[in-house]
């Protein structure tokens, strides 16, 4: 890989995996849209009951995703290349192992895993039967994800983007298909959303037939220390995606002591479009990693400063438009997936969208810092501050703000949460340039 800490670089790999993740998102949209559509209030809530498990699955494989390629190209810039070809025949390796667990979970225990999400007697068939059927395709989400990302540092993330672009866009056409003409109902959402990397592999594989693929399996004995250098590397990505599970799981079980059933629908609406804004940040943080990454394998500090500078400032002008956008458009937005016309949750899904969209000023530069200090070889920085927006701070900032403002407490829990993080973000961020100055 040949890198220059200019723009350009930065421009060309940020945009086409923003695109991509922007595409990947429309993995649970397409289907927040259709089974609104197919079956109702229940259909939804159901759903935004059983995307925590999802979340889980998406970040262990970015983890190792992300965390492999970290290694596998710090080892390309020092030309290390016995050493690249390790940490990526590690991160298959890994990949395969938890996508094979989940999908075991899956099969034989989707009914209790559907009930401690929170799932009651309206909601439980329609989320067992989603979450059988999606982690049954568990293997083929961390594989892409680890291939994605090794794609994407090999230098195509042109290919990379095609790759997540067209599975998604498979995801919303077999969605209609087997929600609608075929009647699968629920089991045709997650059957279409468990398709879709299948798809998305198909693409990637085409790389692995280029001549000047840097990265090949290997015969090596599993190393324990390699495998916990690419968790650790990983770790951040793994925390977000992780947040999002714990931040859906805690606001699920908030909401249905307050508003029951029509108060979780009313957040899946305002839960799957912050998603597709998460997938936004994560795509402009990882698709700057290669960068950071091949950086800090040159100990190029100069270069360093300027990705985190070009990073920060996308993140906060693509705040902004969201915001903008959300603010505008809450009411219409809330109508396409309000198919029953139910004011109550018309009511909840408007004010929710207009008060959580403004957490993610602060949400984008948290985000987008954890990943780069994962990517520049400070992954304990990465961890924490993943860990406080995620784990730490969302759950006092929830209960409390609830028990004074009700379910407007629950909305603003989420920018009160990333403010407090960006703070310490800040000073974080301070300091690692201060050392390098």
């Amino acid at each position: 890989m040949e890198h220059t800490a200019d723009l350009r670089s930065f421009g060309r790999y940020a945009s086409l995996n923003v695109l991509g993740m922007l595409g990947l998102s429309c993995y649970i949209l397409a289907d927040t849209f259709f089974v609104s559509c197919g079956m109702g209030a229940n259909g939804l809530a159901a759903l935004n009951i059983a995307i925590p498990a999802y979340n889980l699955l998406n970040g262990l494989g970015l983890m190792i995703g992300v965390g492999g390629a970290t290694r596998y190209t710090v080892s390309c810039a020092q030309c290390d290349n016995i050493s690249a070809d390790r940490a990526f025949t590690h991160a298959v390796g890994l990949g395969l192992a938890v996508g094979l667990l989940f999908m075991l979970i899956g099969l034989a225990g989707a009914a209790p895993v559907s009930r401690l999400l929170g799932a009651d007697a309206d909601t439980f068939p329609l989320t067992s039967v989603y979450l059988r059927t999606l982690l049954s395709f568990a293997p083929f989400f961390v594989m892409n994800n680890v291939l994605l990302a090794f794609v994407r540092n090999d230098g195509a993330p042109g290919r990379a983007m095609c790759g997540m672009i067209v599975g998604s866009l498979s995801n919303v056409v077999l969605d209609y298909v087997f929600i609608f003409p075929c009647d699968w109902g629920m089991f045709g959402a997650a059957f279409a959303t468990g398709l879709s990397p299948i798809i998305s592999l198909l693409i990637l594989s085409g790389h692995l037939r280029s001549p000047v693929r840097g990265f090949h399996l290997c015969r090596v004995r599993p190393q324990g220390r390699l495998l916990a250098s690419i968790c650790a590397s990983g770790i951040s990505s793994f925390v977000g995606e992780l947040s999002s599970a714990v931040v859906l799981f805690l606001f699920n079980f908030v909401l249905l002591r307050i508003s029951g059933n029509t108060g979780v629908a009313a957040y899946g609406i305002v839960a799957n479009l912050a998603l597709v804004a998460i997938a936004i940040f994560q795509g402009l943080s990882t698709g700057m990693q290669p960068l950071v990454s091949h950086s800090s394998g040159l100990n190029d500090h100069g270069a360093l400063r300027r990705f985190y500078r070009y990073g920060i400032t996308s993140s906060l002008a693509i705040a902004t438009l969201l915001y903008v956008l959300v603010f505008v458009f809450a009411a219409p937005i809330t109508a396409v997936f309000n198919s029953e016309n139910n004011a109550v949750l018309a009511g909840y899904a408007v004010t929710g969208l207009r008060i959580y969209f403004c957490g993610f000023w602060f949400a984008g530069c948290n985000i987008v810092s954890s990943i780069f200090f994962s990517a520049s070889g400070r992954s304990a920085q990465g961890f924490l501050l993943s860990m406080l927006r995620g784990v730490i701070a969302i759950v006092p900032f929830l209960f409390l703000l609830t028990a004074w403002f009700g379910i407007t407490g629950v909305w603003v829990a989420f920018p009160a949460t990333e403010l407090f993080t960006f703070l310490f973000t800040a000073v974080c961020a301070a300091k690692a340039f201060r050392r390098t100055a």
